[in-house]
């Protein structure tokens, strides 16, 4: 092991390399090792070209210089292979330019092809992303025009009647990572990371491809002094440290000063956590709430679906629930924002990959993620819109393997206003536009997949539920103070179907007050 600085790194990483790059959004990126990379580019011209691969882009949804923004500058990056693009907006944006050529992999699927080249396998044989763009048939897990004329990364086969997709494996020359300390060998511990992610499978993969292992630390300490169990990755797998304390000028994103609630370190109070305004996200919230029993297994997705986590805790209701999130945590509430991927008083944090084991074999009971876009076959799309592309995430993972899914948002978008007073609805300005669309721009949910397994779909809005049937969805529930005609159909590129049984949803969603809602137990 020996320590480098970020000058050091223009020597370290070369033109065209395969780049393996931890953290998820505002989680564990090591930014000392992406502003050395940036800064040799922009002083040298080099490292240019680059391809790179990661789980979830480090970044915090803006255009600030950092985590994948600080790669954006044209030349420096020519090809990726990620989960999820948009957490840095320029980078995404560039992809959405075609400025970058790129494949958007299901982050399961992303995280199991980091353990197969470490362990020197073909790829990843599995059923995650049937029918979605992942599917060749789709688009092969293509994320922009310019990607056309490269080589497909994915395979459909049938095996013993079942069809199946083959993510191939690729080599990775570099792999950087995020750790806490390493010691003065170079074995590397993570106690202050909420996220424990990919760094092991990375490591482990660009080690066994010939390539070199890169760590970002906050210090050096004595040699033996770390305990074995807590030593993660060994020093063996580790080629170069570079020490760079937590930056403070970064603000919440990538989590600069150790919080000991979201280790398991310490607990805090949950009751302590101010309740969420009542307001459209609240309605959501409540509304997937109602879905949920005593002792579900749940992962909540980024974004809107963090506000069920505000709405358990206001109900005196998390410790009835197992809130789980993909990059790793299970237990005590999730937190939204840039900093999504760590939890505050979990149960257990284990890597991304365990992770989607569980997940992939139908662990959850019930899943609450993001609606941006259905069409009248049910179909969702979250991963592109024209010249955005921010790629699946967790999402089709997570839609394909469980029982119940709730997808919420709001019904409409763009400079929409609602008021929420006294157990109704008023739409003060409606949504420029429309989220239920004839054909969604592609397919991020599959609803025909869906069906096929069975499973049970809601789609949650501030002022309609609908639910998946045989032939598209079913409207069947409408808020309170909201008509049919003028504040949904009228707003819906096609026309649903609309349920014999059609309610009104439950007033004390739109009070302002606690709702006294006490959990059903799952059936056994």
């Amino acid at each position: 092991m020996k320590i480098i600085t970020e000058k050091d790194l223009r020597n370290l990483i070369h033109d065209q390399d395969m780049v393996a790059i931890s953290g998820s959004g505002g989680s564990g990126s090591c930014e000392a090792i992406l502003k050395g990379i940036m800064n040799s580019f922009l002083e040298t011209g080099h490292p240019r070209d680059l391809k790179v691969t990661c789980g979830i882009s480090p970044g915090n949804l803006t255009d600030d210089d950092v985590g994948m923004n600080m790669l954006a500058k044209d030349g420096l990056v020519s090809y990726a292979i990620c989960a999820h693009l948009g957490m840095g907006k320029i980078f995404g944006n560039k992809i959405g330019e075609n400025k970058i050529k790129a494949f958007a992999v299901p982050l399961g699927v992303i995280n199991h092809l980091y353990r197969a080249i470490a362990g020197g396998e073909i790829g990843v044989l599995t059923h995650i992303g049937l029918n979605t763009f992942a599917d060749p048939r789709y688009g092969g897990c293509r994320a922009n025009e310019v990607t056309k004329e490269e080589e497909d990364i994915v395979s459909l086969l049938t095996i013993d009647g079942k069809e199946q997709l083959l993510y191939k494996s690729f080599p990775i020359q570099v792999a950087v990572i995020k750790a806490t300390y390493a010691d003065e060998d170079g074995n590397l511990s993570l106690e202050h990371e909420g996220v424990i992610g990919e760094q092991y499978n990375m490591a482990i993969a660009a080690h066994n491809s010939g390539g070199i292992v890169i760590a970002q630390v906050e210090k050096i300490v004595p040699r033996k002094s770390i305990r074995a169990r807590d030593v993660l990755i060994h020093s063996s797998y580790v080629d170069y440290v570079l020490v760079a304390e937590p930056d403070a000028s970064l603000g919440e994103y990538n989590i600069p000063f150790y919080r000991p609630e979201v280790t398991g370190d310490k607990r805090i109070e949950l009751e302590k956590i101010p309740p969420r305004p009542l307001d459209e996200r609240k309605v959501c919230g409540r509304r997937a709430f109602f879905e949920l029993k005593k002792g579900d297994v749940v992962n909540l997705g980024v974004g809107m679906p963090d506000s069920v986590a505000a709405v358990a805790a206001e109900e005196g209701c998390s410790d009835d629930l197992y809130l789980s999130v993909e990059s790793g945590p299970t237990g005590g509430v999730p937190i939204g924002g840039i900093v999504f991927g760590a939890s505050i008083n979990p149960d257990s944090v284990i890597d991304t990959a365990s992770q989607f084991d569980a997940y992939n074999g139908g662990c959850l009971n019930m899943a609450v993620l993001g609606l941006a876009e259905v069409d009248k076959e049910g179909n969702v799309n979250v991963s592109k819109f024209r010249t955005r592309v921010t790629g699946p995430g967790g999402f089709i993972n997570i839609t394909q393997s469980t029982k119940k899914i709730v997808f919420i948002g709001t019904f409409t978008t763009v400079d929409e206003k609602f008021l929420v007073k006294d157990g109704a609805l008023s739409i003060l300005q409606e949504g420029k536009k429309c989220k239920f669309v004839d054909t969604v721009e592609q397919i991020t949910f599959s609803a025909k997949q869906a069906r096929k397994n069975k499973q049970e779909i809601l789609y949650v809005t501030e002022r309609a539920v609908f639910g998946l049937v045989d032939d598209g969805i079913e409207l069947i529930e409408i808020a309170p103070g909201i008509d049919l005609e003028k504040d949904i159909l009228s707003h819906m590129a096609f026309r649903p179907k609309i349920s014999k049984n059609l309610k009104e949803m439950d007033k004390r969603i739109f009070l302002d007050q606690k709702m006294n809602v006490v959990l059903q137990k799952k059936e056994s």
